[in-house]
C-alpha cells in the first residue's frame, strides 16, 4: 500500500509538472510570437500569409531544381510563408528532400527576420510523397479496422518518415462526411458514421502530433476540408452543397470538435459552398462557428486557388482582388494561392487602404507563427538523416502491413469457399489484379497515383502476391478485362483458363483518382468488368470476389453469383500480401464494412436512416415491415470471420436515469468456433421517440478486442447525457425523457430517460 501510495503520489507530482512545464512553454511561444510580430511590416506580415507551390520556383531547364532568382524573389522580395506540394517529377528521395528543404531554409535565413518557411504536403497515407516511406491503407480502410490505436500507430509512422522528409506539416485527417457513396473523395474520408469519424480522427491527430509537436518525429496536423465538402447533391467534386445548420451541427461539425479538442493545428476549408455561400467565403462558419464557438486556435488555410475561384467559379466576387477581401473578412489565414503572387499585391494593397483591418492581418499572422514556433522550425526546419534509421524499416512496414490485414472486410463467404487450400490450382483475373495503382489509389507518389507501379516496384500486386505464397506454377493469370474497354478476347481466355483453375480469384475495382479526375456519372462496375464477372459464372466454379475500390461501386448486377466477397478498399502497399494471407486463413478477417454498400442507385439509405426511409406503401403502421424496402447489398458494419462470435449477458446498470446520470453497459463476447480472431464490438443507441424524427440506430461506441477459441470476455461501455441528445430546431443539444434501445449484435436493452 505504500508503495501504490508513493505511486500515485510520483504520478500527481509528474501529472501537475508537465501540464506546468506545458503552460509555460505556450506562454513562451506567445511571448515569442507577440515580440516578432511588433518587428514586422505589413508586406512581411501579408507574405507570411501567402502559400505558394514549390515547382513555380524550379528552373524550367532543369525540373526538380531551384532557379536560384526565381527562390529569392518569393522569399525575400514576397516575403512567403509557406511552401507546399512536391518537387518534379514526384517522390523525391530523403536526400533529395533534405537537398530542396535546405536550399529553402537558406534563402528564408537570408531574410531580415529569418522567419522559417512553413511546407506542407497531402501525406495523407504515409510519407506518400517520399521515395521507400512506408504507405498505409487509405483513411476508408482505416475506418474498417475499428481499431483507433492501431490507427494511431500508423500515424505516428507517418509524422516520423514525413518529418524525415524535412516536412513538419501534413494535410490531413479529412474529417469530410460523405452522404452520397458516388463522391470521387469518398476513399479519404472515415465513411457514413460521425462518431467512428470523429475516434478515428482523433486518432490520426494525436499520432501525427503526439505529446510534443515540436519533436523531430512529430508533425502538425491539418482538418480538412471544413465543412460540408462530402455532401455533394450531385456527387461531384466541388459542386454545391444543401446542408440545413441543424445536420450541419449533429454530424458534421461534432468530427471537427472531436480533433479541435485533440489539439489539431490547423485546417483546410472546404472548396465547396452550403446553401448558396462558398465556405471560403463564410464568415459564419469560419469566425463565428470555428474560431470562436469551437475556440480553434490554429491556422486557417485555403485549398488550392479558392480564394481566386470566388471570383472565377462561385461569381461572389467582382475581382481577384474583392474575392481576397471577402475570404480574409471571412477569416481566412492564408492562401494556398498557389501559383502567383496576386494574392500578396491584393491583400497589402487592401491592407495600406483600409479595407481590410490591421486587427485581422495580426491575428492570421499570430496564428501562423505560434504554429512555427511550435514546430520548432526556427530552431531547425531541415532533417538530419541519421536521426531517422527506421525510416522505410520491417518494423513500419510491419505495422501497415498489420492496418491492411484489418481493415479487409470479408462480407460474403458461401459454403465456406473461404479459406482456400494451398493444394488447389487459382486462377487469379480482373483488371485490379497486377498493378500497385488500385492498392495505393490517388495521393500517391503523385497527385493521381499513375506512378505507383514504378515508385512501389519492389512491392507486390495481388498476383505477385499469391505466386509468391504458391509459386508461379499453381497460379493461372489473365487480365481478363480493361476496367473501362470491353474485349471479348481478353474474356474467352480468361474463362478458358478458368476451366483448368479449381477456383477463382476475381478482382474487380475501379482506376486510382482522386478530386475532379474520379467524378463518375454511374455507380456501377464498368461494364467490362460485369461481362468478365458473368462469363465467368457461367463455369459454376466457386469465385472469390475480390474488390479494389475507394468507393462502394454497384455489383447486384452479378454478385449473388459469386461465392465469396471481399472488400480490400486502397489497402497501400502491403495491402496484396495482407488479402493473400486473409485468402488463405493464415490472418483472420476483422474488417467492418464503414458505409452501408447500396444495391442500386436510387436506393442510397444510410444505416442510421430515419424510418420513413425503409417503409413501402400500406406498410406504414408495420412496424415489423419497416425493413422491406430497405436492402442495401451489405450493411454498415458488416464483416465476416473464418470464426464465430457468440454474445450474451447484456447488462446496463439502470433501467431508469436522470438527467445528470451515466448509462454502464456491458456484454459477453466468446469466441465459440475453432480459429483466434478478432471483433469489433458495436454498440448502437435508439431514441425511440423525438420531437424530432429519430433514427433507426446511431453507433455509440465501439471497442476491437482479440479472443483465442473457447475464450470470453466482458466488454464494458459508458454512455453519457451527450450520447441521448440531439440538435433540436433551434440549435440546441437536447435530450428528451423517453425510452433508449442499447443494441450490441443480436442483443437488445432498453432505459429511460426521466
Amino acid at each position: 500500500m505504500k508503495n501504490k501510495k508513493l505511486l500515485i503520489f510520483t504520478f500527481l507530482i509528474f501529472g501537475v509538472t508537465w501540464s506546468q512545464d506545458s503552460k509555460n512553454k505556450s506562454v513562451n511561444i506567445d511571448a515569442k510570437v507577440s515580440e516578432l510580430l511588433s518587428k514586422m511590416t505589413i508586406e512581411e506580415k501579408v507574405g507570411q500569409m501567402t502559400q505558394i507551390t514549390v515547382t513555380i520556383f524550379e528552373d524550367r531547364a532543369k525540373p526538380g531544381y531551384f532557379d536560384a532568382a526565381k527562390l529569392k524573389q518569393g522569399i525575400q522580395d514576397y516575403h512567403i510563408g509557406s511552401i507546399l506540394n512536391v518537387p518534379n517529377p514526384g517522390a523525391p528521395t530523403l536526400k533529395r528532400w533534405q537537398e530542396t528543404q535546405t536550399a529553402i531554409s537558406t534563402e528564408a535565413n537570408k531574410t531580415r527576420l529569418k522567419i522559417p518557411i512553413l511546407y506542407g504536403i497531402d501525406a495523407i497515407h504515409g510519407a506518400s510523397y517520399t521515395a521507400g516511406a512506408t504507405l498505409f491503407p487509405q483513411q476508408i480502410g482505416l475506418a474498417a479496422t475499428f481499431n483507433p490505436s492501431l490507427v494511431k500507430r500508423g500515424a505516428e509512422i507517418s509524422a516520423y518518415e514525413t518529418r524525415a522528409s524535412s516536412i513538419p506539416w501534413v494535410f490531413s485527417p479529412d474529417l469530410d462526411f460523405p452522404r452520397n457513396p458516388a463522391w470521387s473523395r469518398m476513399w479519404e474520408s472515415f465513411g457514413e458514421d460521425a462518431y467512428l469519424s470523429s475516434q478515428m480522427g482523433v486518432a490520426l491527430v494525436s499520432g501525427y502530433q503526439g505529446n510534443n509537436v515540436g519533436s523531430k518525429y512529430s508533425v502538425a496536423a491539418c482538418m480538412k476540408h471544413y465543412i460540408g465538402y462530402g455532401s455533394t447533391t450531385t456527387g461531384k467534386d466541388r459542386t454545391p452543397s444543401i446542408i440545413p445548420e441543424r445536420i450541419l451541427r449533429q454530424y458534421d461539425l461534432t468530427i471537427y470538435q472531436a480533433a479541435i479538442n485533440a489539439g489539431a493545428k490547423s485546417v483546410m476549408v472546404s472548396s465547396g459552398e452550403i446553401n448558396g455561400t462558398p465556405v471560403h467565403a463564410s464568415k459564419q462558419l469560419i469566425t463565428d462557428i470555428l474560431k470562436k464557438e469551437l475556440n480553434f486556435q490554429g491556422v486557417v488555410v485555403t485549398d488550392w486557388k479558392d480564394i481566386i475561384y470566388l471570383y472565377t467559379r462561385h461569381k461572389v466576387a467582382e475581382s481577384n482582388r474583392d474575392a481576397v477581401r471577402i475570404a480574409i473578412m471571412a477569416g481566412i489565414d492564408m492562401s494556398m494561392v498557389p501559383e502567383d503572387f496576386t494574392f500578396y499585391t491584393d491583400l497589402v494593397d487592401l491592407v495600406k487602404k483600409g479595407e481590410v483591418p490591421m486587427s485581422r492581418i495580426d491575428d492570421a499572422v499570430t496564428r501562423i507563427l505560434r504554429m512555427k514556433f511550435e514546430l520548432n522550425l526556427f530552431e531547425n526546419s531541415v532533417a538530419n538523416l541519421k536521426d531517422y534509421p527506421k525510416f522505410g524499416s520491417a518494423e513500419h512496414i510491419q505495422e501497415a502491413y498489420n492496418a491492411a490485414a484489418e481493415s479487409i472486410t470479408l462480407l460474403k463467404n458461401e459454403a465456406s469457399v473461404l479459406p482456400l487450400s494451398k493444394t488447389e490450382k487459382i486462377l487469379v483475373t480482373g483488371p485490379t489484379s497486377n498493378s500497385m495503382k488500385y492498392l495505393n489509389g490517388g495521393w500517391s507518389y503523385t497527385w493521381q497515383g499513375e506512378n505507383s507501379d514504378t515508385y512501389a516496384a519492389e512491392k507486390s500486386t495481388i498476383l505477385e502476391a499469391f505466386q509468391n505464397k504458391l509459386g508461379k506454377e499453381n497460379v493461372l493469370y489473365a487480365q481478363g478485362a480493361d476496367l473501362e474497354k470491353e474485349d471479348e478476347a481478353e474474356i474467352q481466355k480468361a474463362v478458358e483458363l478458368a476451366k483448368t483453375a479449381s477456383k477463382i480469384v476475381l478482382c474487380l475495382g475501379e482506376k486510382n483518382y482522386t478530386e475532379t479526375p474520379g467524378d463518375i456519372s454511374n455507380l456501377y462496375l464498368s461494364s467490362s468488368q460485369i461481362k468478365l464477372a458473368l462469363a465467368l459464372a457461367k463455369l459454376n466454379k466457386p469465385i472469390v470476389l475480390v474488390l479494389n475500390e475507394g468507393r462502394p461501386r454497384l455489383i447486384s448486377d452479378f454478385e449473388n453469383k459469386m461465392n465469396a466477397v471481399v472488400q480490400c478498399y486502397l489497402p497501400g502497399n502491403e495491402g496484396a500480401r495482407a488479402l493473400v494471407d486473409i485468402l488463405y486463413g493464415d490472418v483472420n478477417p476483422s474488417g467492418r464494412l464503414p458505409y452501408n454498400y447500396p444495391k442500386y442507385p436510387n436506393s442510397l439509405e444510410k444505416y442510421n436512416r430515419k424510418y420513413t426511409e425503409s417503409i413501402s406503401e400500406g406498410e406504414q403502421n408495420d412496424d415489423a415491415k419497416y425493413e422491406k424496402s430497405y436492402s442495401p447489398q451489405f450493411e454498415f458494419g458488416t464483416g465476416l470471420s473464418y470464426t464465430t462470435f457468440t454474445y450474451s449477458n447484456l447488462k446496463i446498470n439502470k433501467s431508469e436515469i436522470t438527467t445528470s446520470e451515466e448509462v454502464n453497459v456491458s456484454v459477453e463476447v466468446s469466441n465459440s468456433g475453432f480459429k483466434a480472431g478478432k471483433e469489433a464490438v458495436l454498440l448502437y443507441l435508439t431514441d425511440n421517440v423525438a420531437s424530432i424524427t429519430p433514427e433507426f440506430k446511431v453507433l455509440k461506441r465501439f471497442e476491437k478486442i482479440s479472443l483465442e477459441p473457447n475464450e470470453t470476455k466482458t466488454v464494458k461501455f459508458t454512455l453519457n447525457q451527450k450520447d441521448l441528445q440531439f440538435v433540436n430546431q433551434d440549435l440546441k443539444w437536447i435530450a428528451e425523457p423517453g425510452t433508449f434501445t442499447i443494441q450490441i449484435g443480436n442483443l437488445k436493452k432498453d432505459f429511460s430517460l426521466k
